[in-house]
């Protein structure tokens, strides 16, 4: 329940006109299927919807527990995290946009 949360936390602190254009991010946040989440972000919205998305511009990987602590900003990500494996992602840019997206 405690990820449900999170991801409804999200979704209240979406900040409109964060992003130009339509992006999509993948979110791996376990191996069960409840895990696994997309995220589309809008100028205007934000969309959460449970399971993988083909062609996410964005990929995101951590641990459940990770996420839950940056969506409460216990965790602020940065190079050492995704140098080591923490935290993985094919775009470091976009996921800062994330972060701003949702003032994380």
């Amino acid at each position: 329940m405690e990820l449900q949360a999170s991801l409804e936390t999200l979704k209240r602190r979406f900040k409109p006109g964060t992003v130009a254009r339509k992006t999509t991010y993948y979110l791996s946040l376990g191996d069960a299927d409840d895990e696994k989440w997309t995220v589309t972000l809008t100028p205007t919205d934000c969309e959460l919807a449970p399971g993988k998305t083909e062609g996410a511009d964005c990929v995101l990987k951590l641990t459940r527990e990770l996420f839950v602590k940056l969506c409460d900003g216990t965790f602020k990500p940065g190079v050492m995290d995704v140098v080591t494996g923490k935290l993985k992602t094919n775009d470091p840019q976009l996921l800062m946009r994330l972060q701003q997206a949702f003032g994380l």
